[in-house]
């Protein structure tokens, strides 16, 4: 698998957001915002992955959530819309002639898609809160004409800089907070908690340790990390745990990446051999669902 070289210019910004006269389009509780209601599907239903990087490059998030899916007997079509590196709205520029197609595609339930991942790039979501807004709602408003119900999961980023940095801490606050503020003007949407997972398995709960042979085993990068086989699968099985509200049957084996090389590609591996601590990882997703 060729590596593409992706450079995000991480802009750290001081945010201060009034929340006077704040109006929400989703009940917000103490842990941010509560999910959003499943619309019923007439046969399988139908899940939307839009967004960049984070949710395909060394590991695909689309492809491990599927792979769970079968492994369950749960059948779901799933799709994708993903560019590296950009924003919301340039995924949706480049990609405009199939998602037009796809948005503009009824089903007899009266909804085309039954779920659908908004992922935002890192910068817009911890710089540019109303950007963040005016992307998702741009988004939301062409899926809700053929998908009125529609539950929509915003994506919590991931800190894009190591654990062992100092502002490691700030950027998981900031981009926490931005992600629940911008979740809440959309309608019947919801977090998707993969920030709080992966700060969660860097903290070491249940007993899971990031680090083998000093490396960490979750992310990689340099400008910005994305995820390893370790983090996939938490990502994986915490959007499983979502859908469906209980731990999966965890396969013998999944589609993971052999490296981190232009040479290494992604293939069928043993769970038991390619993931560090797959039972740590899964109670750790499924407290986050």
């Amino acid at each position: 698998m060729k590596k593409h070289t992706l450079i995000l210019n991480v802009i750290v910004l001081t945010l201060i957001i009034s929340c006077t006269n704040f109006k929400s389009d989703n009940s917000i509780t103490i842990d941010g915002i509560s999910k959003p209601k499943v619309p019923k599907a007439i046969g399988p239903p139908r899940i939307l992955f839009m967004g960049n990087s984070q949710i395909e490059y060394f590991v695909s998030a689309p492809s491990l959530f599927q792979e769970l899916c079968n492994a369950n007997n749960q059948n779901i079509n799933i799709q994708q819309l993903t560019t590296m590196g950009v924003g919301l709205d340039k995924v949706y520029f480049t990609n405009k002639t199939e998602a037009n197609q796809n948005f503009s595609n009824i089903d007899k339930d009266g909804n085309y898609y039954d779920y659908v991942i908004l992922q935002e790039s890192i910068p817009i979501a911890l710089g540019d809160i109303e950007k963040f807004r005016s992307n998702l709602r741009m988004i939301a408003e062409k899926i809700h004409k053929n998908s009125p119900e529609a539950a929509i999961y915003v994506y919590q980023n991931m800190t894009p800089l190591p654990y062992t940095d100092s502002k490691y801490n700030n950027y998981y606050q900031e981009l926490r907070k931005n992600t629940v503020l911008a979740t809440a003007f959309i309608k019947n949407a919801g977090v998707l908690k993969i920030g709080d997972a992966v700060k969660d398995a860097y903290s070491g709960k249940n007993g899971y340790n990031y680090l083998k042979n000093n490396t960490d085993n979750l992310c990689y990068g340099q400008k910005t990390t994305h995820f390893l086989n370790d983090g996939g699968f938490l990502q994986a099985v915490l959007l499983y745990s979502v859908i469906f509200d209980e731990k999966p049957i965890i396969p013998k084996k999944l589609i993971l990446s052999t490296g981190t090389g232009d040479n290494d590609s992604m293939r069928k591996q043993e769970v038991s051999k390619a993931i560090s601590d797959p039972i740590a990882l899964e109670e750790i997703a499924f407290s986050n669902r």
